[in-house]
């Protein structure tokens, strides 16, 4: 297969704000593109676009396309089972919602520390074997959030799992936190390939620093700086896929211009990505990915990510020289639909499954001191 894959998270909307408004009709002339360039892996999940990704990854691909010309992925989420039989029902809707008979690849969604024990208890890691020993599942693995060592811990404990997928790009590449490079080296120490995701970091290595931007764009005028992060990601020997989550057509074509005919990254254009992501480090307020997780059980419905990401594009901002950032008005027109970001009541449950362990509730004080006024 050719590296590159279609994450079907962040798919495109006929209303920003609505994430059941998926615009149909442009992820069908997405497909058509991707396939038509000879690729083939798509990744869903239960939750994705509310409950709705699967539902449209069987009108726009598996109704149109027969099912050896395709690879189908999706997810087992901890957020929605509590019993045996809660496994079984969410996979055959999976089966049902997507309208195939098997998945290529399944895994085990979201692992970290405070997920682990539940899959556990629920015998997870079997249940899954016993769906490829049946042909419904090809390939069965998971994808991981935590510690190099929780991974080493669970690679060792479950060698029959066949790959992982790990937050991977040149941000988080030596992250103390996300432990990207670190995760990296356990999985290939064992053997295990790699799918890549989280490569653009949910648009942060998309929408660069100036001073960042210019690094890559002298370099490479004509490339675009999405491209360096989906190329780092690439260019690791133990990296089967990079899963890249296009919302646009426009995303899809310019991500197919430069994987169709992949080159890996140099060691100077390496060295570029070490210097881009050092400038962007130093700015970024909150290190979000947009994946949305958090918004599903908010009691007070906050638009957790947008607000994040006006946040940080206003802390790039000279504030004082400025006054006034266009961010204010769109915080005003998204508090219209959604709770401010001082409605929040501390409950937690945005904190408990956020892969990227953010102290959102912290954030959102911040937030409000900055935009409630």
């Amino acid at each position: 297969m050719k590296k590159l894959g279609f994450g079907l998270m962040r798919l495109p909307l006929l209303d920003k704000t609505d994430a059941n408004s998926i615009d149909v009709e442009q992820v069908k002339r997405m497909v058509d593109a991707f396939m038509e360039k000879g690729f083939t892996y798509f990744d869903t999940a239960w939750m994705y676009c509310a409950f709705k990704s699967e539902g449209t990854v069987k009108t726009a691909l598996v109704d149109r396309y027969p099912r050896e010309a395709y690879t189908l992925a999706t997810k087992l989420h901890s957020g929605f089972i509590n019993s045996l039989e809660d496994r079984d029902k969410i996979f055959h809707q999976q089966l049902q919602k997507t309208g195939v008979t098997y998945f290529d690849y399944y895994l085990i969604h979201g692992i970290e520390s405070s997920s682990l024990l539940k899959y556990e208890q629920l015998d997870c890691f079997n249940w899954l074997l016993e769906k490829k020993a049946k042909g419904m599942v090809k390939h069965a693995g998971f994808s991981f959030h935590d510690s190099a060592e929780l991974l080493d811990e669970i690679l060792t404990k479950h060698p029959e799992m066949e790959f992982v997928q790990l937050q991977i790009n040149y941000l988080d590449w030596e992250s103390e936190w996300v432990q990207s490079r670190k995760c990296y080296e356990v999985a290939t120490k064992h053997g295990k390939p790699v799918i890549v995701m989280e490569p653009v970091k949910g648009g942060t290595l998309t929408n660069l620093p100036p001073q960042a931007e210019k690094l890559l764009k002298d370099y490479a005028p004509d490339l675009s700086v999405s491209s360096w992060a989906i190329r780092f990601a690439a260019s690791l020997d133990n990296v089967m896929m990079v899963l890249s989550g296009m919302s646009n057509l426009e995303q899809m074509e310019d991500n197919l211009s430069y994987m169709n005919d992949f080159r890996p990254l140099t060691e100077e254009e390496k060295d570029l990505t070490r210097k881009a992501a050092d400038i962007i480090n130093a700015q970024i307020a909150i290190p979000c990915t947009g994946c949305s997780y958090c918004t599903e059980g908010c009691p007070k419905k906050i638009a957790i990510p947008q607000y994040f990401s006006l946040y940080n594009e206003d802390m790039r901002e000279n504030l004082e020289e400025k006054g006034w950032t266009a961010t204010a008005t769109q915080y005003g027109i998204l508090t219209e639909k959604f709770g401010k970001a001082g409605d929040c009541v501390g409950c937690g449950q945005c904190e408990g499954v956020c892969p990227q362990h953010l102290p959102i509730i912290e954030k959102l004080k911040e937030i409000s001191a900055h935009f409630d006024r």
